[in-house]
């Protein structure tokens, strides 16, 4: 069973410079714990997240880290030129020997992408296009292109990525009907979904994995993401979490909110931290608690990943080391992922 961190990076209370620091430090000790891998969120204009550049962060992360995976989950693609990042992917992949881990996705807010003079409406081909440019880009020395976005004839490609062909992809993942493209391009998922609704998506993958004819042990990782704080008595992690919360879920919304406008996603994380923990979305308390409520979230979603949220809102940072030193001592080793899904 492999075990990830989701950052949002989002904005606590404390100047921005020590923010970083202290940040950074909790990704040393992912990397220390033995974590497969950090993702981290990009957003802008919002203290939803304050890592805009998610290459200049994870350029940092990849000198002070050792084995530890990274990616941002995801890249904004239509807010790339499609070479430049291409270019970014070969040189983060080669200074960490080959640790990225390459999300992509179109965005969703609009209000984000409108601020960028985008036109949320073309966003979606925008990506598509792009994406198809740098996966060639990957995986030739010249890069010829023409679509009604990009356009590039002949164009040397000096760059490669140290993972042949390409970094691994990945995807977040909340519709069924996404399954198939995920399955062509062998893509890594990642959902918010509740374990009943994420089912339905990963039996769908393992059905089209295996009629595509992939071996059952080259099954890409299927997770979802959830809030987790650790502590050494239930009610100690609740009153960490339950204020942690309200900042962040603040953070989330607050674009929304200054446009009169809710995101579709507002639904899944409800405005009490005691709520998403009743509707599975959230765990705080002791091990054995918290490790019950992961084992459960992967049975019941077909999972073989899952990424914590160990971090977030004003949580502060000794808390949070508190939180991930009780994890890997006593959780993590215990979790097994859905049978046959290893």
């Amino acid at each position: 069973m492999k075990i990830g961190v989701f950052d949002h990076m989002d904005r606590a209370n404390v100047p921005l410079d020590q923010f970083f620091d202290d940040r950074m430090q909790l990704v040393e000790a992912y990397d220390r714990a033995g974590f497969y891998g950090y993702h981290v969120a990009e957003h802008h204009s919002t203290p939803l997240g304050v890592a805009p550049s998610p290459g200049v962060w994870l350029a940092a992360i990849a000198a002070r880290t050792k084995q530890l995976r990274f990616g941002a989950l995801v890249y904004l693609l239509p807010l790339y030129h499609p070479i430049k990042l291409l270019e970014e992917i070969c040189m983060l992949d080669q200074m960490s020997g080959g640790r990225l881990m390459f999300g992509v996705g179109r965005g969703i807010s609009p209000i984000e992408l409108r601020y960028y003079g985008l036109n949320p409406d073309e966003t979606p081909a925008m990506y598509a296009e792009a994406m198809e440019v740098i996966l060639r880009g990957l995986t030739s020395k010249t890069l010829t292109y023409e679509g009604k976005y990009y356009r590039y004839q002949d164009v040397p490609v000096e760059m490669e990525p140290f993972q042949r062909p390409h970094p691994p992809l990945w995807y977040g993942l909340g519709r069924p009907d996404h399954v198939p493209w995920c399955v062509k391009h062998k893509v890594n998922i990642v959902g918010n979904l509740g374990g009943s609704s994420m089912r339905v998506i990963t039996d769908r993958y393992r059905d089209e994995w295996q009629a595509a004819g992939h071996a059952a042990s080259d099954m890409p990782l299927m997770g979802v993401g959830r809030h987790v704080v650790v502590a050494e008595t239930n009610r100690e992690a609740l009153e960490v979490a339950r204020t942690g919360y309200g900042k962040w879920r603040e953070s989330f919304l607050k674009l929304w909110k200054m446009h009169d406008m809710m995101p579709v996603m507002h639904a899944v994380f409800p405005e009490t931290f005691e709520e998403a923990e009743a509707q599975g979305r959230a765990v705080a308390g002791t091990p054995d608690k918290v490790r019950d409520f992961l084992q459960t979230s992967i049975d019941e979603g077909g999972l073989n990943y899952v990424l914590c949220r160990f971090a977030f809102g004003d949580m502060e940072r000794d808390a949070c080391l508190n939180s991930i030193d009780l994890f890997t001592r006593r959780v993590m080793a215990d979790l097994r992922p859905t049978k046959g899904t290893a």
